[in-house]
């Protein structure tokens, strides 16, 4: 259950104000079509935090624990700062294709190199025996939090300052930071 609820928080906070999330917000305003656009949110981020998760897993084998944790823990907090940082909407060229194909495929490059993708890496790494449960904990997360622009779009997002997000975020990333150095054998 710990891996669901940290890969959840992390990745739904981390989402707030995301390219990603903004990303959602242009396509449903271009296609009119909001449950589309969701399942291909869905496809799209499985595919991706599959890659990601299994990925972070193969990394733990890679590192003695004491390295792990280290690396673990100092990548968190670099999270925790570059989530400071305000991304810029960004129009897909992809937007000539219907709209579950164009947020398949708009999702699945706007998700790689993303700071959601590398934490997903790291969680995969840090749960690495619960990549199944790690997997379905930050795609909820991606779905919940795009599920939010989605639907409540403009209306929501303008009444909570983008800023406060980010500063919670940031915090929460250094908390998972924090946590990892100091009792990382006792997340096993």
């Amino acid at each position: 259950m710990e891996a669901f609820i940290n890969s959840f928080l992390l990745v739904f906070i981390g989402e707030m104000g995301d390219k990603t999330q903004l990303l959602a917000l242009v396509l449903v305003t271009k296609f009119r079509r909001p449950w589309t656009i969701l399942s291909g949110i869905f496809v799209a981020t499985l595919l991706n935090h599959a890659l990601a998760t299994w990925a972070g897993a193969w990394i733990s084998t890679l590192f003695s624990p004491t390295a792990l944790k280290w690396t673990l823990g100092i990548s968190f907090f670099l999270f925790a700062f570059w989530i400071l940082i305000p991304d810029k909407e960004e129009e897909s060229e992809q937007m000539r294709r219907g709209a579950f194909l164009t947020t398949v495929i708009s999702f699945f490059i706007a998700e790689m190199g993303d700071k959601t993708q590398l934490a997903t890496v790291a969680l995969g790494a840090k749960f690495s025996t619960a990549v199944w449960i790690t997997l379905i904990g930050t795609t909820i997360g991606m779905l919940a939090s795009n599920a939010l622009a989605i639907f409540l779009g403009d209306h929501l997002l303008s009444r909570i300052p983008m800023k406060w997000v980010r500063i919670f975020a940031c915090f929460l990333f250094m908390g998972f930071g924090i946590a990892i150095l100091v009792g990382f054998n006792s997340l096993y």
